[in-house]
């Protein structure tokens, strides 16, 4: 497809070392970039100019988990989202722009426990740190379809402190970018969930963003409201465990949209991608890097 470099399709490739090649990705749109390794896991930190930073608004961090399930192209999940953030990355580099956005490229997203994930343990550190007050976003499975969706997940849970008021904060910016992103062609559903898991198993509150074709959508919110415990089963992960038997069975009854479904599968691959929704990303973190909450 057009629309995707050429170093995308080999970054899909059965033998590539996901790691490397995005090393070396990096270093040819020459943006600087650390190796964070946690717990054996080996995650990507994009280093922005300090001028980019001000200590007067929140940082934001942005997760966007690199590796795949084995033996699976992993186009939309998350091959996707990982290209639309470097080529935004390095569109908006050299930008005299003040953004504080961290770019995190993780590790460990498909390992199934949540304390297994590449994320737990960057949440872990950012506790030691005393990384409290970032505002985390993750993007994942942002290759295909024209409806912007900001999921659920994370809502109405019971941890400690001041964690409902700080998700609600995060959820309702969220909702806000989404709005301005794409007038009248966004919604709010439960969504699997992925390395938000991580950080929100931590206490620290995460609002994943996907993109679903309308049609599929549209099907996914009339399940949603003709099965009152439907949301439930989507999101039945608890924190250490793998997805329920329950949630499992989803799949098997194709009641999640296909877009979903597709993952982990062979169907995953550069045909399913659709170029709106590379549009509707970059225009999404474009409004990400200008938002700015006060501290």
């Amino acid at each position: 497809m057009s629309f995707l470099p050429p170093e995308f399709a080999e970054f899909l490739q059965p033998n590539c070392n996901r790691f490397e090649y995005l090393k070396s990705w990096i270093t040819k749109l020459e943006i600087p970039f650390t190796v964070l390794p946690i717990d054996s896991k080996n995650h990507i930190f994009i280093n922005f100019p300090k001028s980019c930073y001000s200590p007067l608004f929140k940082t934001k961090t942005l997760l966007v988990h690199y590796d795949r399930v084995e033996n699976t192209p992993g186009a939309n999940d998350n091959s996707a989202a990982v290209c639309q953030v470097l080529l935004w990355a390095k569109k908006i580099y050299n930008s005299p722009i003040v953004h504080n956005l961290r770019i995190i490229f993780t590790d460990g997203e498909e390992l199934g426990c949540t304390k297994d994930q590449g994320a737990y343990g960057i949440a872990s550190l950012y506790k030691k740190l005393g990384i409290s007050q970032d505002e985390v976003f993750v993007l994942d499975g942002c290759g295909r379809g024209d409806i912007l969706v900001v999921s659920t997940a994370g809502k109405n849970l019971k941890i400690k402190g001041n964690y409902q008021s700080a998700f609600e904060a995060l959820y309702n910016k969220a909702i806000s970018l989404a709005t301005k992103t794409s007038p009248n062609k966004w919604i709010t559903i439960p969504v699997p969930y992925g390395d938000n898991a991580g950080f929100i198993a931590c206490g620290i509150p995460a609002v994943a963003i996907t993109v679903l074709p309308a049609e599929e959508a549209t099907v996914y919110m009339r399940q949603l409201q003709k099965e009152k415990t439907f949301s439930r089963t989507v999101l039945d992960r608890k924190v250490g465990t793998k997805f329920s038997e329950k949630a499992k069975n989803l799949i098997e009854k194709e009641k999640l949209p296909w877009t979903w479904r597709s993952m982990h599968t062979s169907y995953d691959d550069i045909p399913i991608l659709s170029q709106e929704a590379f549009i509707l990303m970059d225009r999404f973190l474009d409004n990400l890097a200008d938002s700015k909450t006060m501290r």
